[in-house]
C-alpha cells in the first residue's frame, strides 16, 4: 500500500478532469497535487495515454525533484511544479496545458484584456503573459527556468500569486494554480474560456473597450469580497 494513497488519487482526478474538459491534446497537459505536510508531490508520468492512467501510475517527488515514489518517468515539466511549490507556500495544486486560445494569446505575447465580467468573476486585472524566455535560459534548466521566468513576471508587476492564480508564457502556454489541484484545473478552465472570449471579443469589435472599474470592483468582491454574497 502506499503511503500516498490519497495524493495520488488527487493528482490522478485532477489529470482526468483536465483531460474530461477538453484542455489538453493527446498527453501533452498535466496537474500536480502538493502534500505539504510531508514536503512532496505527485504529477502525471510523461506521455502515458490518458485512457491507461491509474492512481498508482502519479509519480510521487520532493521539492528537489528527487522521486520519492512510482516506476515511471514524471511529466517533463515538472521542475517547473516543483519550483513553484518551493518558492509560493499557500498553492496546492498546479496544472498546465496547451489548450487553444490560451496558447494563442501566449504566441501572441499579448496579455489577456479584461473585457467582461467573467473574467472580473476571478480576477481585477488582465491575465498577464511572461516574456518569451532569455536564450540562456533555453539553454540552461529550461523546464526550473520556466519556473523562473513566472516568478520573474510576477514580481516585476508587482502581482500577488494569491489573487492572481494563472499566467501565460510568451510563445509556449498556460500555468494555472490554487489551493488544491482541483482548484488548478478549475483556473485553467476559466483562463481557457476567458481566452475564447476575449479573442471573440476583438473580432467583433477590435476596439472594444476594457471593463469599466466599477464593473471589475462590483463582480470581483460579490465573490471574494468581504461582504461576498455569491454562492451559499
Amino acid at each position: 500500500m502506499s503511503t500516498y494513497k490519497s495524493l495520488k488519487e488527487e493528482c490522478y482526478e485532477a489529470n482526468m478532469e483536465l483531460n474530461a474538459l477538453g484542455l489538453v491534446i493527446y498527453t501533452f497537459g498535466n496537474v500536480s497535487a502538493v502534500d505539504r505536510q510531508n514536503g512532496v508531490f505527485a504529477i502525471k508520468p510523461s506521455g502515458v495515454p490518458y485512457e491507461k492512467l491509474k492512481p498508482s501510475d502519479m509519480v510521487i517527488l520532493d521539492y528537489d525533484n528527487t522521486v520519492v515514489e512510482g516506476d515511471l518517468r514524471p511529466s517533463s515539466d515538472t521542475k517547473t511544479h516543483s519550483y513553484l511549490y518551493k518558492n509560493w507556500e499557500n498553492i496546492g495544486g498546479v496544472a498546465h496545458t496547451h489548450a487553444m486560445y490560451s496558447v494563442s494569446w501566449a504566441q501572441a505575447q499579448r496579455d489577456i484584456p479584461i473585457f467582461g465580467t467573467t473574467h472580473a468573476d476571478h480576477l481585477t486585472q488582465d491575465i498577464p503573459c511572461a516574456p518569451p524566455m532569455a536564450d540562456d535560459l533555453i539553454e540552461g534548466n529550461y523546464e526550473h527556468n520556466t519556473g523562473i521566468q513566472i516568478l520573474d513576471c510576477f514580481s516585476s508587476r508587482n502581482l500577488d500569486y494569491n489573487e492572481v492564480e494563472m499566467v501565460l508564457i510568451g510563445n509556449h502556454g498556460p500555468f494555472a494554480w490554487g489551493k488544491n489541484a482541483a482548484k488548478a484545473v478549475y483556473n485553467t478552465k476559466v483562463l481557457e474560456t476567458v481566452a475564447q472570449m476575449a479573442y471573440l471579443t476583438l473580432q467583433i469589435n477590435p476596439d472594444a473597450p476594457r471593463l469599466k472599474d466599477s464593473l471589475i470592483k462590483k463582480h470581483y468582491e460579490r465573490k471574494h469580497g468581504k461582504n461576498a454574497y455569491y454562492g451559499q
